[in-house]
């Protein structure tokens, strides 16, 4: 997709777009992000990187079963939150962006993306954002930054995203991995952030927070973002595993778990909730084995396992028995 050079005004039926003129007075959130939303998956999010102190506290917004927003450049913050609540009233990502710019004082200066639940999206770079400056979209996502090293930034983002797999939060971050490489913010690197909602997939079902990061100082942001995304990943599945277990709902529990303890294959804890939701889902033999395992990691989780009513079925096994007995003598107390 050709980027545009925008001379004047606001381009809202374009999915790229660039812009070169001088910037105002107002310290700019230079940034390059994406908003992105998986439909099948249930899942929308945001991911960002500057040279610029917590720009995960400003620039990513995102609803679940509504869709997400990027709000950056000379950032109106209220962007966020009013773009979601125009989606969630039935407005197209489009209509969003023009509702809200029509209403701003200084539009030239504003960068959104905006993206819907169902996948529709829309990017904005207004005339006086700080060169390079622009943004592409498609279905499912929009990239878009300010203050880059150059074009290549956005277009290595959109592809990285649009040839990449796994999760949302893998293409994402995929995504801005690319444009990192590509130059990124032309002034250095600071913080990123990366966000992804889903309905009740947050602790105990209670938010819609799958996963939330936040890197707000760091020489490299990408590498510690990543090394956190591993741990989100871990916890979103976890989160979602245990939710289902307490409800009782034992088989959709077990692959959510089972993918949480793989990623976390050294998280004692997480095998151990393994070893519970095993046992719940009717396979004594294997949660044994993951109780190992996690005991192996952490010999003090032997106390609890010897008094969690969750694994009363195990108690009575041979296999159980010699297993505390091994931890006694090698005093795992």
């Amino acid at each position: 997709m050709t980027a545009l050079l925008l001379l004047a005004g606001l381009v809202l039926d374009s999915c790229a777009q660039s812009a070169s003129s001088e910037a105002g007075l107002t310290r700019p959130i230079s940034t390059f992000s994406i908003v992105a939303s998986d439909s099948a998956a249930g899942e929308s999010g945001v991911a960002v990187a500057s040279r610029f102190f917590a720009v995960g506290s400003v620039v990513p917004w995102a609803r679940a079963e509504v869709g997400a927003v990027a709000t950056q450049s000379f950032c109106n913050t209220s962007f966020g939150w009013r773009g979601l609540d125009l989606l969630q009233q039935g407005t197209t990502p489009e209509e969003a962006l023009r509702v809200l710019l029509r209403n701003d004082a200084d539009p030239d200066q504003r960068q959104v993306g905006i993206v819907s639940a169902n996948g529709k999206s829309a990017t904005h770079t207004g005339s006086k954002c700080i060169p390079w400056a622009g943004g592409r979209c498609g279905p499912g996502y929009a990239v878009q930054g300010n203050i880059l090293a150059g074009e290549s930034v956005v277009s290595e983002m959109e592809s990285a995203f649009l040839q990449s797999t796994g999760t949302l939060a893998d293409r994402m971050f995929a995504a801005l991995s690319a444009g990192d490489r590509a130059g990124g913010d032309s002034r250095g690197r600071q913080s990123a952030a990366l966000v992804v909602v889903k309905k009740n997939a947050g602790y105990g079902g209670f938010t819609d927070r799958a996963i939330d990061i936040r890197v707000d100082d760091h020489p490299d942001p990408f590498v510690e973002l990543g090394r956190l995304l591993g741990i989100a990943q871990m916890n979103y599945a976890w989160n979602e595993a245990w939710t289902a277990f307490t409800k009782k709902e034992f088989i959709r529990a077990l692959p959510l778990m089972e993918r949480a303890a793989g990623i976390g294959s050294a998280n004692a804890e997480a095998l151990y909730d393994l070893s519970v939701i095993r046992l719940a889902a009717g396979d004594p033999e294997r949660a044994l084995e993951a109780l190992r395992r996690a005991v192996s990691v952490n010999p003090k989780l032997k106390t609890q396992a010897m008094n969690d009513n969750d694994l009363a079925g195990l108690r009575g096994m041979k296999g159980f028995q010699e297993l505390i007995r091994t931890l006694e003598n090698q005093g795992g107390r």
